[in-house]
């Protein structure tokens, strides 16, 4: 809460100031439950801030034995069969860091816009990639909301190198990442209207939607758009472009 001193807030909570400086420090592994929710009541923080003070407090809880996340190298086979059945959404395959590890053709269509070999890495294509950061008419909203989404991912695995490696290489190349990293803002972005300014289809708007799956580092990222709307009129469109430059593709290969 702005302009409360220390001595205000540890009173305010409970606790003495000393162990609340303990806790500021790092140090309270063992804090309780009633703690952090007298803590959260006191700077008024919503739902997902109390989330992420947790994830402070509890650093080697947030993930299971403090480990660093795994990779998910294969998606399961029943993902795979979903994303198949979804061919009129762009729809992608997603880490909590943002990397891509599969994506339909449509959301390849959409967001790749043709110019990547692999899979990228969506939060570093938002700050460093010029072509991705002209698709988003909204781009301030949109990169406020990535990167207050990888603060709490940060702490909820802060002994992953990966992790630490992305933050620290958009801190160095992207100034406009580290003035936001600064503000310590922390939201999930698993609901976001996505504006955009494709270069071939123009104008579109796409609701973004994140599903979560039993795999703890594996979501799926669907992009629905109004029915009967110049958005689905532009996203059918681009759906059979992408469907003709696969046809040629598959003819050449």
């Amino acid at each position: 809460m702005p302009g409360l001193r220390r001595e205000e807030l540890a009173q305010l909570a409970g606790v003495s100031v000393s162990y609340y400086a303990r806790l500021e420090q790092g140090l309270g592994q063992n804090v309780s439950d009633a703690v952090l929710d007298s803590l959260a009541r006191a700077l008024r923080l919503d739902d997902t801030e109390h989330a992420h003070l947790v994830a402070l407090a509890r650093p080697n809880r947030s993930a299971p034995g403090g480990r660093a996340r795994r990779t998910v190298r294969q998606l399961p086979a029943g993902l795979q069969r979903l994303m198949a059945m979804m061919g009129d959404v762009p729809v992608m395959a997603m880490s909590p860091t943002s990397d891509v590890l599969a994506w339909n053709p449509l959301a390849r269509a959409v967001f790749g816009q043709q110019h990547w070999d692999g899979l990228p890495n969506m939060t570093r294509m938002i700050f460093l990639d010029p072509p991705t950061r002209a698709l988003f008419v909204n781009w301030e909203v949109k990169a406020r909301s990535v990167v207050s989404n990888l603060r709490m991912v940060a702490a909820r695995f802060p002994s992953d190198g990966r992790v630490r490696a992305l933050v620290g290489e958009l801190l160095a190349d992207s100034g406009e990442f580290a003035a936001l990293w600064e503000d310590h803002s922390v939201a999930n972005c698993d609901s976001f209207t996505n504006v955009l300014d494709h270069p071939q289809v123009g104008g579109l708007t796409l609701y973004q939607e994140v599903l979560r799956t039993e795999e703890p580092e594996l979501m799926l990222v669907v992009f629905t758009v109004e029915p009967d709307s110049p958005s689905a009129t532009a996203l059918r469109l681009l759906g059979a472009l992408a469907e003709e430059r696969e046809d040629r593709r598959v003819a050449v290969s």
